[in-house]
């Protein structure tokens, strides 16, 4: 798979895809939100307004991984998933997920994300298992891979310098079985 075929994943509301000419605009327009940066583990005091060229690098990046999707709702562009870490012999890889809209946040559309892609790496890759890192004050995040299936099974103490403060990270994981699929 190129990242020029990457299948497109549907759900109720959510649509995994590939990049779009438009998605350059759409990243522009959803700038860097201080409390998103945040919850990524970033220093919201070091958060600078995105440039034309930070979007499209962003985009590039996303096209250039074949195991990179846009989340897109109603056409619209809210964020970017992936599956990194990818270990074959083992059946395993790491998720990563950002939700950029901060009026996108607490409606499901991460855990609709985090479900179709669960299945396809579960179903079509062959994959057994997915794990993440979380920051622990990050309830929103920790919320939403629970409701996928993921239980804490780590913490890591005094992990994340954020913002001159140690912030400890959970270890989460989700078996094949463990899937909470959609409807």
């Amino acid at each position: 798979m190129t990242a020029s075929t990457k299948p497109v994943l549907r759900g109720p509301r959510v649509v995994l895809r590939d990049v779009v000419p438009g998605d350059v605009d759409a990243r522009f327009a959803l700038g860097n939100t201080p409390d998103i940066v945040k919850m990524f583990g970033g220093d919201p005091g070091q958060v600078r307004d995105i440039t034309r060229d930070a979007a499209q690098a962003w985009v590039t990046a996303q096209q250039e991984d074949r195991h990179a999707w846009v989340i897109d709702v109603g056409g619209d562009l809210l964020g970017a998933i992936r599956l990194h870490l990818i270990n074959r012999a083992d059946r395993r890889a790491l998720i990563g997920i950002g939700i950029l809209d901060p009026n996108a946040l607490g409606q499901g559309f991460g855990s609709e994300a985090m479900r179709l892609l669960g299945a396809h790496a579960f179903d079509d890759m062959g994959l057994h298992r997915l794990g993440c890192r979380v920051l622990a004050f990050n309830a929103r995040a920790i919320a939403a891979y629970k409701k996928v299936g993921f239980v804490v099974e780590g913490r890591e103490r005094e992990s994340a310098l954020i913002d001159a403060e140690w912030h400890d990270d959970l270890v989460m994981g989700l078996l094949d079985r463990d899937l909470v699929r959609l409807p």
